[in-house]
Protein backbone atom coordinates (compact mmCIF):
# COMPACT_ATOMS: atom_id res chain seq x y z
CA UNK A 1 0.00 0.00 0.00
CA UNK A 2 1.35 3.61 -1.29
CA UNK A 3 0.00 6.90 0.25
CA UNK A 4 0.11 9.94 -1.23
CA UNK A 5 0.22 11.63 2.18
CA UNK A 6 0.48 10.95 5.61
CA UNK A 7 1.56 9.86 8.99
CA UNK A 8 -0.89 7.04 8.59
CA UNK A 9 -3.97 7.86 7.67
CA UNK A 10 -4.58 12.04 6.87
CA UNK A 11 -6.03 11.82 3.60
CA UNK A 12 -5.34 15.49 1.89
CA UNK A 13 -3.55 15.78 -1.17
CA UNK A 14 -5.19 15.25 -4.45
CA UNK A 15 -3.60 13.69 -7.50
CA UNK A 16 -1.73 15.88 -9.79
CA UNK A 17 -2.79 16.69 -13.27
CA UNK A 18 0.75 16.28 -14.94
CA UNK A 19 3.13 13.35 -15.52
CA UNK A 20 4.08 12.51 -11.94
CA UNK A 21 7.51 10.77 -11.47
CA UNK A 22 8.34 8.50 -8.58
CA UNK A 23 11.92 8.57 -6.61
CA UNK A 24 11.87 5.94 -5.02
CA UNK A 25 14.24 4.65 -2.24
CA UNK A 26 13.28 1.05 -2.95
CA UNK A 27 12.49 -0.49 -6.11
CA UNK A 28 9.18 0.09 -7.29
CA UNK A 29 6.20 -2.93 -7.04
CA UNK A 30 3.06 -2.58 -8.12
CA UNK A 31 0.21 -5.12 -9.32
CA UNK A 32 -2.99 -4.16 -11.20
CA UNK A 33 -4.11 -4.59 -14.80
CA UNK A 34 -2.19 -3.70 -17.97
CA UNK A 35 -3.66 -1.18 -20.91
CA UNK A 36 -2.86 -3.10 -24.25
CA UNK A 37 -1.32 -0.95 -26.91
CA UNK A 38 -3.88 -0.05 -29.56
CA UNK A 39 -3.06 2.52 -32.23
CA UNK A 40 -6.95 3.30 -32.21
CA UNK A 41 -6.78 4.57 -28.57
CA UNK A 42 -3.76 6.76 -29.95
CA UNK A 43 -5.53 7.95 -33.20
CA UNK A 44 -8.52 9.24 -30.28
CA UNK A 45 -6.51 10.47 -27.87
CA UNK A 46 -7.18 8.08 -25.20
CA UNK A 47 -3.40 7.52 -25.04
CA UNK A 48 -0.85 10.36 -25.98
CA UNK A 49 1.94 8.50 -27.31
CA UNK A 50 2.80 5.81 -30.36
CA UNK A 51 4.12 2.25 -29.49
CA UNK A 52 5.24 -0.31 -31.94
CA UNK A 53 2.64 -3.11 -32.02
CA UNK A 54 4.84 -5.66 -33.51
CA UNK A 55 7.26 -5.53 -31.01
CA UNK A 56 8.43 -5.89 -26.99
CA UNK A 57 7.45 -2.67 -25.61
CA UNK A 58 6.42 -1.40 -22.83
CA UNK A 59 5.70 2.41 -20.99
CA UNK A 60 5.26 3.56 -17.53
CA UNK A 61 4.12 7.11 -16.94
CA UNK A 62 5.49 7.65 -13.66
CA UNK A 63 8.50 5.77 -13.64
CA UNK A 64 12.33 7.26 -15.66
CA UNK A 65 13.13 6.08 -19.40
CA UNK A 66 15.29 3.04 -19.08
CA UNK A 67 14.13 1.29 -16.04
CA UNK A 68 14.61 -1.86 -15.99
CA UNK A 69 10.96 -3.68 -15.32
CA UNK A 70 10.12 -7.39 -14.52
CA UNK A 71 6.46 -7.95 -15.52
CA UNK A 72 5.19 -11.26 -14.48
CA UNK A 73 1.57 -12.85 -14.94
CA UNK A 74 0.89 -14.16 -11.49
CA UNK A 75 -1.69 -16.93 -12.95
CA UNK A 76 0.72 -18.63 -14.80
CA UNK A 77 4.18 -17.90 -13.84
CA UNK A 78 5.32 -16.18 -17.03
CA UNK A 79 7.42 -13.28 -16.95
CA UNK A 80 9.30 -11.27 -19.07
CA UNK A 81 12.22 -8.39 -18.17
CA UNK A 82 11.97 -4.89 -20.30
CA UNK A 83 13.27 -1.57 -20.37
CA UNK A 84 10.66 1.17 -20.29
CA UNK A 85 10.85 2.70 -23.37
CA UNK A 86 8.70 6.03 -23.42
CA UNK A 87 6.37 7.90 -20.67
CA UNK A 88 3.01 7.91 -21.99
CA UNK A 89 -0.02 9.04 -20.21
CA UNK A 90 -2.79 6.29 -20.29
CA UNK A 91 -5.78 5.84 -17.91
CA UNK A 92 -4.52 6.21 -14.39
CA UNK A 93 -6.37 3.25 -13.79
CA UNK A 94 -3.94 1.17 -15.33
CA UNK A 95 -0.53 0.02 -14.01
CA UNK A 96 1.33 -0.42 -17.50
CA UNK A 97 1.55 0.23 -20.88
CA UNK A 98 2.26 -2.65 -23.44
CA UNK A 99 1.96 -3.82 -26.61
CA UNK A 100 0.18 -6.87 -27.93
CA UNK A 101 3.63 -9.13 -28.18
CA UNK A 102 4.45 -8.50 -24.33
CA UNK A 103 0.42 -9.37 -23.62
CA UNK A 104 1.34 -12.43 -25.96
CA UNK A 105 4.38 -13.59 -24.36
CA UNK A 106 3.06 -13.35 -20.48
CA UNK A 107 -0.48 -15.10 -21.99
CA UNK A 108 -2.79 -12.68 -20.70
CA UNK A 109 -6.30 -12.15 -20.89
CA UNK A 110 -7.74 -9.99 -22.62
CA UNK A 111 -10.90 -9.27 -20.72
CA UNK A 112 -8.71 -9.61 -16.74
CA UNK A 113 -5.16 -8.50 -17.88
CA UNK A 114 -3.63 -8.22 -14.05
CA UNK A 115 -0.30 -8.68 -13.92
CA UNK A 116 2.83 -7.56 -11.20
CA UNK A 117 5.22 -5.00 -11.87
CA UNK A 118 8.83 -5.29 -10.35
CA UNK A 119 11.99 -2.60 -10.81
CA UNK A 120 15.10 -3.96 -11.20
CA UNK A 121 18.35 -2.53 -10.06
CA UNK A 122 20.67 -2.88 -13.06
CA UNK A 123 24.13 -4.00 -13.15
CA UNK A 124 26.37 -5.65 -15.27
CA UNK A 125 26.04 -9.07 -14.88
CA UNK A 126 22.13 -8.09 -15.35
CA UNK A 127 22.92 -6.20 -18.36
CA UNK A 128 24.69 -8.67 -20.17
CA UNK A 129 22.21 -11.15 -19.68
CA UNK A 130 18.93 -8.96 -20.78
CA UNK A 131 20.87 -8.37 -23.70
CA UNK A 132 20.81 -11.90 -24.70
CA UNK A 133 17.26 -12.75 -23.51
CA UNK A 134 16.45 -9.53 -25.92
CA UNK A 135 18.44 -10.90 -28.76
CA UNK A 136 16.94 -14.26 -28.60
CA UNK A 137 13.33 -13.01 -28.41
CA UNK A 138 13.99 -11.11 -31.24
CA UNK A 139 15.05 -14.71 -33.34
CA UNK A 140 11.24 -15.64 -32.92
CA UNK A 141 9.24 -15.73 -36.23
CA UNK A 142 5.42 -14.64 -36.74
CA UNK A 143 5.76 -17.52 -39.53
CA UNK A 144 6.14 -20.34 -37.08
CA UNK A 145 5.17 -23.44 -38.48
CA UNK A 146 1.57 -24.40 -37.53
CA UNK A 147 1.33 -27.41 -34.81
CA UNK A 148 0.18 -31.08 -36.62
CA UNK A 149 -3.88 -31.25 -35.71
CA UNK A 150 -5.02 -33.72 -33.14
CA UNK A 151 -8.11 -35.51 -33.02
CA UNK A 152 -9.54 -35.92 -29.66
CA UNK A 153 -12.13 -37.95 -28.55
CA UNK A 154 -15.14 -36.18 -28.07
CA UNK A 155 -16.83 -38.30 -25.69
CA UNK A 156 -13.39 -37.82 -23.33
CA UNK A 157 -13.23 -34.15 -23.61
CA UNK A 158 -16.64 -33.86 -22.50
CA UNK A 159 -16.14 -35.94 -19.30
CA UNK A 160 -12.92 -33.79 -18.76
CA UNK A 161 -14.34 -30.49 -18.76
CA UNK A 162 -14.90 -28.60 -15.82
CA UNK A 163 -17.24 -25.83 -14.51
CA UNK A 164 -15.03 -23.05 -14.95
CA UNK A 165 -14.07 -20.86 -11.24
CA UNK A 166 -15.22 -17.10 -11.56
CA UNK A 167 -12.49 -14.80 -10.22
CA UNK A 168 -12.85 -12.69 -7.68
CA UNK A 169 -10.88 -9.47 -7.85
CA UNK A 170 -9.96 -7.07 -4.42
CA UNK A 171 -8.11 -4.22 -3.70
CA UNK A 172 -5.63 -4.06 -1.32
CA UNK A 173 -5.61 -0.98 1.02
CA UNK A 174 -3.16 -2.63 3.52
CA UNK A 175 -1.28 -4.57 6.05
CA UNK A 176 -1.56 -3.48 9.82
CA UNK A 177 -0.08 -4.43 12.45
CA UNK A 178 -3.47 -3.16 14.52
CA UNK A 179 -6.34 -3.98 14.26
CA UNK A 180 -7.59 -0.83 15.59
CA UNK A 181 -5.60 1.39 12.71
CA UNK A 182 -7.64 -1.48 10.31
CA UNK A 183 -10.55 -0.44 11.85
CA UNK A 184 -10.08 3.35 11.80
CA UNK A 185 -9.19 3.12 7.98
CA UNK A 186 -12.37 1.44 7.31
CA UNK A 187 -14.78 3.76 9.60
CA UNK A 188 -12.79 6.81 7.79
CA UNK A 189 -13.82 5.37 4.24
CA UNK A 190 -17.28 4.47 5.35
CA UNK A 191 -17.65 7.92 6.71
CA UNK A 192 -16.16 10.44 3.67
CA UNK A 193 -17.10 7.92 0.83
CA UNK A 194 -20.65 8.44 1.43
CA UNK A 195 -21.84 6.65 -2.35
CA UNK A 196 -19.17 3.81 -1.49
CA UNK A 197 -20.49 0.21 -1.21
CA UNK A 198 -19.38 -0.25 2.73
CA UNK A 199 -20.46 -3.97 1.94
CA UNK A 200 -17.38 -4.30 -0.25
CA UNK A 201 -14.91 -2.93 2.47
CA UNK A 202 -13.36 -5.68 4.85
CA UNK A 203 -10.89 -6.45 7.10
CA UNK A 204 -9.06 -10.00 7.02
CA UNK A 205 -6.84 -11.15 9.60
CA UNK A 206 -3.98 -12.65 8.43
CA UNK A 207 -2.12 -14.01 11.59
CA UNK A 208 -2.09 -12.60 14.92
CA UNK A 209 0.31 -9.49 14.46
CA UNK A 210 -1.41 -8.99 10.37
CA UNK A 211 -4.72 -7.35 9.35
CA UNK A 212 -5.08 -6.75 5.91
CA UNK A 213 -8.24 -4.04 4.69
CA UNK A 214 -9.71 -5.07 1.40
CA UNK A 215 -12.20 -3.84 -0.91
CA UNK A 216 -14.28 -6.40 -3.19
CA UNK A 217 -15.43 -8.74 -4.42
CA UNK A 218 -15.55 -7.76 -8.05
CA UNK A 219 -16.12 -9.83 -10.76
CA UNK A 220 -14.95 -7.20 -13.66
CA UNK A 221 -12.76 -4.57 -14.99
CA UNK A 222 -15.30 -2.50 -15.91
CA UNK A 223 -17.17 -3.16 -12.52
CA UNK A 224 -14.45 -1.57 -10.27
CA UNK A 225 -13.18 1.25 -12.32
CA UNK A 226 -15.61 4.19 -10.45
CA UNK A 227 -14.22 2.54 -6.88
CA UNK A 228 -10.93 2.62 -7.76
CA UNK A 229 -11.38 6.76 -8.89
CA UNK A 230 -13.52 6.92 -5.70
CA UNK A 231 -10.32 5.24 -4.01
CA UNK A 232 -8.14 7.87 -5.78
CA UNK A 233 -9.45 10.37 -4.72
CA UNK A 234 -9.36 9.63 -1.28
CA UNK A 235 -5.80 9.57 -1.25
CA UNK A 236 -4.38 6.18 -1.98
CA UNK A 237 -1.28 6.74 -4.71
CA UNK A 238 -0.91 3.05 -5.57
CA UNK A 239 -3.92 0.60 -5.31
CA UNK A 240 -2.48 -2.97 -6.11
CA UNK A 241 -5.06 -5.60 -7.13
CA UNK A 242 -5.15 -9.12 -6.62
CA UNK A 243 -7.58 -12.31 -7.63
CA UNK A 244 -8.86 -14.95 -4.92
CA UNK A 245 -6.59 -17.61 -5.30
Amino acid sequence: MKFKIFTLLLFTVSCAPHLETFNLKKPYSAKGFAYIYNEKDFNEKIINGKMNNEKFQISHQNLKTGTYLMISNPRNKESIVLKNTKRIRYPEFYKILITKPVAEKLKLRNELPLLEINEIKKNKSFVAQKAKVYNEEKKISSKAPVASVKISNISKDKAKKTKKKIDNIYFDLGIFYSMDTAKFLKKRIIKELTEFDNSKIKIKKINNKENQVIVGPYISVNSLKNDYIKLKSFGFEELDIFLND
